[in-house]
């Protein structure tokens, strides 16, 4: 059906009825994508659910806290089942494991503290699905991470979620401006996490108390260095713990285990100063630790990065925004300083702590909730 410019927007910005609207909507499983569906659903739109099987997910069946193990699976299944549109699951396994895991495996392995969600984000779900929705015919593509996308003089943005505590902005700055053209997120503007709940409920959802999900998909119970072990069979061999000023304070087990900042689990007790890495040494198997002092820095090289401001990042020689180092943390004012349409030198305003390489600097306009872009902080100093 060919869209009457003189006719009212329906609630995702298309000129049609919603029984005429195809949406595919990207169903982990867990509470907030089975929200997004069962709404459009219950608004009449032709709602198509999609879920991704990333990893062997016969193991993970016991496990909680991760997505799209199987039980996730079988609870997105369920709710279109309840909701009556078609669900679909797709085996993503072998992609999952090129574009995310062994990027993951490597970076690690380099000293890195990788962030693969954002990966996953910009190349299976926003790349290999959203291509997929296209092949179904639908609209749009739509997904229950909390972020707004408001339709500016220029076009679509990026926003921040309305609830901060709830904002995944910093896990979707690599969304290209026309990945951003055809995405929809209907829970961004939601003021907590319980309207959510609260949403499952009314649709008498079984999904509606059911946890957050909180692990790496493919990391059980937070250990990182456990499946790096698995997936580079040898790659946890030991070396020396020094301090900066050159001392040997003793021994580890493999520089996988330790990330930048760290200051537990070290080993090394019985000094007079609390000690934290503020260096690996891939090649030589050390770990640098020293005083909290030499964790700050207030120079962030940032590369790989996307940007979605009006204007080409090199149309300035600096663009004075906000920034995130790590996803916990909240925006701080600096400098972006562009070296390329890609490569840029952020300068803090005030120092940040435990700066660390495979991290991303996501990028804010300052005392605005819209995203400019950001991109990846490849060298600590």
């Amino acid at each position: 059906m060919p869209l009457d410019e003189n006719r009212p927007l329906n609630s995702l910005g298309f000129a049609k009825p919603p029984a005429d609207t195809r949406v595919v909507v990207a169903m982990s499983g867990g509470v907030d994508s089975s929200v997004v569906a069962a709404e459009l659903a219950s608004e009449g739109y032709d709602v198509v659910g999609v879920t991704l099987q990333l990893y062997d997910h016969g193991a993970a069946l016991a496990r909680k806290g991760a997505c799209c193990a199987g039980r996730d699976i079988h609870d997105a299944r369920r709710v279109a089942e309840e909701m009556g549109f078609p669900h679909y699951v797709l085996d993503y396994e072998s992609v999952f494991r090129d574009a995310v895991i062994d990027e993951f495996a490597d970076s690690y392995l380099a000293g890195a503290t990788p962030v693969p969600c954002i990966r996953c984000n910009e190349r299976v779900k926003f790349r290999d699905l959203l291509e997929t929705a296209r092949d179904l015919d639908a609209d749009c593509m739509a997904t229950g991470h909390y972020i707004q996308r408001k339709v500016g003089a220029e076009g679509p943005e990026l926003h921040r979620a309305a609830d901060a505590g709830r904002d995944q902005s910093y896990f979707l700055f690599s969304t290209t401006p026309e990945q951003l053209a055809y995405l929809r997120f209907p829970l961004g503007h939601l003021a907590s996490k319980d309207e959510t709940r609260a949403l499952a409920a009314r649709h008498g959802l079984r999904v509606a108390d059911k946890p957050d999900s909180q692990d790496i998909c493919f990391v059980p119970d937070g250990n990182y260095a456990g499946v790096i072990e698995k997936l580079r069979p040898g790659a946890a061999e030991p070396g020396e713990i020094v301090h900066a000023d050159g001392r040997v304070l003793g021994t580890h087990k493999g520089v996988i285990h330790y990330t930048i900042g760290q200051r537990r689990g070290l080993g090394i007790g019985g000094l007079d100063e609390p000690l934290y890495v503020v260096r690996l040494d891939v090649d030589a198997h050390r770990v640098i630790v020293g005083p909290k002092e030499m964790l700050a820095t207030r120079t962030v090289p940032v590369r790989e990065i996307n940007w979605l401001g009006d204007a080409p990042i090199t149309a300035r020689s600096e663009w004075h925004v906000s920034v995130k180092l790590r996803s916990t943390r909240p925006p701080r004012e600096a400098v972006l300083r562009p070296l390329s349409e890609t490569e840029a030198e952020v300068e803090l305003l005030s120092p940040e702590e435990g700066v660390s390489p495979g991290q991303a600097c996501v990028v804010y306009e300052t005392g605005d909730s819209r995203v400019l872009g950001g991109g990846w902080i490849w060298r600590g100093y």
